[in-house]
């Protein structure tokens, strides 16, 4: 199985993760405050520059206001679409 960063899941994980926090209304700074995390921490994993942890996407589809179940289910419909 391929692990790139440019692999067509990991772009539309990337793709998915900048997608939900915008449809929040949500900037990187905002989001990265609601986290207590720093700004570049938002923007290396939406660029792929860094891969987040499960429990790190947890917290970030909390902080987002989407459960980690439905992330889950609009990725997976992402990626079966696409293969």
């Amino acid at each position: 199985m391929k692990k790139s960063a440019y692999s067509p899941p990991q772009k539309a994980l990337q793709k998915l993760l900048r997608q939900i926090r915008v449809d929040a209304g949500l900037r990187q700074n905002d989001l990265a405050e609601l986290l207590d995390k720093p700004q570049s921490f938002v923007s290396k994993y939406e660029s792929g520059e860094r891969r987040l942890d499960l429990i790190e996407l947890r917290y970030i589809c909390r902080a987002i206001g989407i459960s980690l179940e439905e992330f889950v289910r609009k990725f997976e419909n992402i990626v079966n679409s696409d293969e």
